[in-house]
């Protein structure tokens, strides 16, 4: 059988307007990240490599591609707080991207309101309607297949506190479509927002 597919190697080049990766391997949630450094200043900022990675105890992490505020501000103090961006929060979710200062508060640029965390002294997004409050558990440097180091680190954080709207809470479950929660695709600029409309359900075979 014949294939039309397109091929390349990506150390050579994708040969297409934009890199797929991004694209393929999506939509992505987003790493909504509040933290602080040691003097206490907070930074809040979206990271597109992220995801959850253990029920118990519950991880989750994020890929800082290069060294970030939140990566510094994680190795000083050894907590933060992931924040659920949700489509009417889009837009101060893109004003946090803003490469600021390290002195610059995220929270004060996208009109936010910081809440003290419950287990941790990082605070989290009032208007957000899902946070959890984590502490690091890891921060690995990544490495090629060849072993050579790249200027990204995955931070791997332990879920210690979990905060959630109570509508979003049927029946005792987590309704996800009821948050409008928004995920990254590829190209520079686009997003998914996850709706009822696109549920489908699957069972496990037994």
């Amino acid at each position: 059988m014949t294939e039309n597919k397109h091929f390349y190697e990506p150390s050579k080049g994708h040969g297409l307007a934009h890199d797929p990766f991004n694209a393929i391997v999506g939509p992505r949630p987003i790493g909504w990240i509040a933290s602080h450094s040691a003097s206490g200043v907070l930074n809040l900022a979206p990271y597109s490599f992220f995801n959850a990675f253990n029920y118990t105890p519950p991880i989750i992490g994020f890929a800082s591609v290069g060294r970030k505020d939140s990566l510094n501000n994680i190795e000083q103090t050894g907590e933060f707080v992931w924040n659920l961006a949700t489509r009417p929060l889009a837009e101060a979710m893109n004003r946090s991207s803003v490469a600021a200062p390290p002195d610059i508060n995220e929270f004060e640029l996208a009109c936010l309101t910081p809440v003290a965390g419950r287990m941790v002294k990082v605070p989290r997004v009032a208007e957000s309607p899902v946070a959890f409050e984590c502490r690091c558990s890891q921060i690995l440097q990544l490495a090629s297949a060849d072993g050579d180091e790249i200027a990204t680190w995955l931070v791997l954080g332990e879920v210690i506190g979990v905060h959630i709207d109570q509508a979003l809470l049927k029946n005792g479950s987590y309704d996800t479509a009821a948050a409008h929660p928004i995920l990254r695709g590829g190209g520079p600029a686009d997003y998914f927002e996850v709706m009822s409309e696109s549920l489908f359900q699957m069972y496990r075979p037994r």
